[in-house]
This record gives C-alpha cells, structure tokens and sequence, in this order.
C-alpha cells in the first residue's frame, strides 16, 4: 500500500505541474498512470478504465482551481469566455460521461489512443489562424463548450487538449488560453465527476472505498501532490516561450498515446 500511496502522489505532482504549465488538467498523465495501477491490483478489468476516467475527472476538480488561481495572478484568465462556455462545459461533460458508461472500456481506450495523436499532430503543424479570427459569440462558445467536454469525459480530461488549441485558433494569445483553460476544467471536472459517480453507483465488483467510478484513495491522493504543484507549473508557462509551449505540448500526449498504443498491441 505505501508503494501505491506513492504512485498516486507522483501521479498527482506530474497532473499538477502540467495543468499548471499547459493548462490540460492533468488527465493524460492520471488516466494511464490509475489504469497501470489499478490492473496490478486486480480491479475488474470491465470497470478499470471507467474507474480511471471517474477518478482523473474528480481529482481535475481540486487541480483547475490551484491552476487557475496562479494563472488569475497573473492576469491571464478571459472569464467572459469562461462564463459563455461553463453552462455547454459542464452538460456537454456529464452527458459524455453517460455514454462512455455505456461502452465497452477497449473502444474507450482506442478512442484515448486517437484522440491524443490527433491533438499533437495539430499543435506542431505550425497552423496559423486567419488574423481577423475572433471567438465566436455567446451562442458559438456554449455549443463549443458542449463539444468539448462530450470529449472530456472519453479521455478524462479537463478540457485543454481541446479548448487550448481552440483559443489559439481564434487567436487568443497562448498564456491566456492556457489560464482560460485551467477556469473551463472546473465545470468539465465537476460535469463529469457527477457523470461517472452517478453511472457507477451500486454496480457489483467495484472496489472497497468507490464512489461509483470514482477510487478515493487514489483521488486523495492525487489531490494532495497536484494542488501544491499547479502553480508552479503555471509560473513556468508564463516564463517560456509560445513555441516551446506547444512543442512541449505535442511532446507530451505522443509519448503517452504511444504507450497506451503499444499496451493495446500486447506490446
């Protein structure tokens, strides 16, 4: 157990240095990571990966707001974005988190796999919006916000893979989407923290100390370590470089859909 304890809190200061530093919650750092541990301890292999989504979204709660009250200091949050797109954030989240209940965890994990590949291939393309792109209005961003975290809840996420690359394609400098980011993974991690503990209640097999698809040791844990690094992840994005930001980016989600890839190939 203490080796465990321990690999929840590592867990926790990778999630928090790096939802601090790209404003991504954390997630594909946690979902992985809970996987790995939870099939060494003979979870039941239906519920791992729902168990490992449930709990990633519940500890991106207490992660995004450490992130986003470093990044407030900072002057780098557009709350106006944060406010029109909170309501789509956090439907959009609990309706995904009803779904991916619903599906087998092998097509959950293809879909974590493709998504991650997707995302980085855009952030090192070197794409650059059009000049005159602006962030749609309130209508634009709710639906946007709904997207979003529909996805985030398949990937248990807070939301910046998708809402980062968002911004900077309607031209939203990249510090300021990364703090914006942080605010939106609150209404997603909340969405979805209800999602998959409601979906998951009274289900058979689960492990002792579950709150439906949610694992409290681990999100203890977790919590703990992340909360304390958030904010030194957010001071180190706001002295780097917006190119390094992104190679750092891409970096990131290759080496781990890589990973998980070669665990789906029996590698």
């Amino acid at each position: 157990m203490s080796l465990t304890l321990l690999a929840f809190l590592a867990t926790g200061c990778a999630a928090g240095f790096l939802a601090g530093l790209l404003g991504v919650g954390g997630g594909l750092i946690i979902v992985p990571a809970l996987i790995w541990v939870f099939e060494q301890h003979g979870f039941p292999p239906q519920h791992t990966l729902h168990l490992a989504l449930g709990t990633s979204l519940a500890s991106i709660v207490f992660t995004s707001l450490s992130s986003v009250r470093a990044h407030h200091g900072r002057g780098a949050v557009q709350w106006a974005t944060v406010k029109r797109m909170g309501l789509g954030l956090a439907l959009g989240t609990f309706a995904g988190s009803w779904l991916a209940a619903q599906v087998d965890s092998l097509w959950l994990k293809w879909f974590f796999v493709a998504f991650a590949y997707l995302v980085a291939a855009q952030m090192l393309s070197g794409y650059k919006p059009k000049p005159s792109r602006q962030l749609p209005g309130a209508a634009g961003l709710s639906t946007a916000g709904g997207l979003i975290g529909g996805v985030s809840a398949f990937v248990g996420i807070g939301g910046g893979s998708l809402s980062v690359p968002f911004m900077s394609w309607c031209n939203v400098p990249l510090q300021t989407a990364v703090g914006t980011s942080a605010a939106l993974g609150f209404p997603i991690a909340v969405g979805g923290l209800l999602g998959y503990a409601v979906n998951g209640a009274g289900l058979d097999h689960l492990p002792p100390w579950s709150l439906g698809f949610v694992y409290l040791p681990a999100l203890a844990g977790i919590v703990v370590a992340s909360v304390l690094m958030a904010p030194l992840g957010a001071a180190v994005a706001h002295r780097l470089p917006v190119a390094t930001l992104k190679k750092c980016f891409a970096a990131l989600l290759i080496i781990i859909a890589s990973k998980m890839l070669l665990g789906l190939l029996g590698y």
